[in-house]
């Protein structure tokens, strides 16, 4: 019978600086093509992105600038809590969702997507990004740091410290738009922050990156 360890963090590998790029890369790629679905149907999701889908779709204004300018006053607590090497990553990775973002509308068309299909697509694909990036010690900025600082310091899994406060969001959007749209974007949030919370938690997930090391 081969032995198994009883204790796994003391085998936890470590993650390369070129692993580390590859996950942000994947990660925001992923994140902007379920922003595209959600933004196709029309729908938003919660934090900073569900935000600034919300504001794009009211005034007009790009969602790369919007997303970028929004996550500013969070990079402070990032620098505090987190360390400089997680604080480079998410603005990295926040740039690169923006970038990508820019370049996904003439790189995917599609005339229309069902809501709901859109809502499950979309949630689930912003959901494995973000998963992806918060194993390689990286976020989408704004809440996203919030939620990793409050599990890290006081044990409140990220993914439902986020589920709450995207409800907030969803709440304001049904308050601005209609509560049909906004109940088929709570099924967008649902599953993504559900995707975090059972797949990101204490002793689940034991890599580490170069700088935690």
């Amino acid at each position: 019978m081969p032995h198994h360890p009883t204790n796994p963090i003391h085998h936890a590998s470590t993650h390369t600086h070129v692993e580390d790029l590859q996950a942000i890369l994947t990660g925001t790629l992923l994140a902007a093509i379920g922003i595209a679905v959600l933004s196709k149907a029309g729908l938003v999701t919660g934090g900073v992105v569900g935000v600034a889908l919300f504001l794009h779709q009211l005034t007009g204004i790009g969602f790369s600038v919007l997303f970028v300018v929004i996550n500013l006053p969070f990079y402070l607590l990032a620098v505090r809590k987190k360390g400089w090497g997680f604080t480079v990553k998410t603005l990295g990775s926040v740039l690169l969702l923006s970038a990508f973002c820019e370049a996904i509308p003439s790189l995917l068309r599609f005339e229309g997507v069902d809501p709901v299909f859109a809502a499950v697509a979309g949630g689930l694909l912003a959901g494995i990004g973000l998963l992806i990036l918060f194993r390689h010690n990286a976020s989408l900025g704004g809440f996203n740091i919030l939620c990793l600082y409050l599990q890290e310091a006081f044990g409140l899994r990220a993914g439902f410290t986020q589920l709450t406060l995207d409800c907030l969001v969803l709440l304001l959007f049904a308050i601005s738009t209609n509560f049909y749209t906004a109940s088929i974007s709570l099924i967008a949030t649902l599953i993504l922050n559900l995707t975090l919370a059972n797949n990101h938690r204490a002793g689940r997930y034991t890599g580490k990156s170069a700088e935690q090391s």
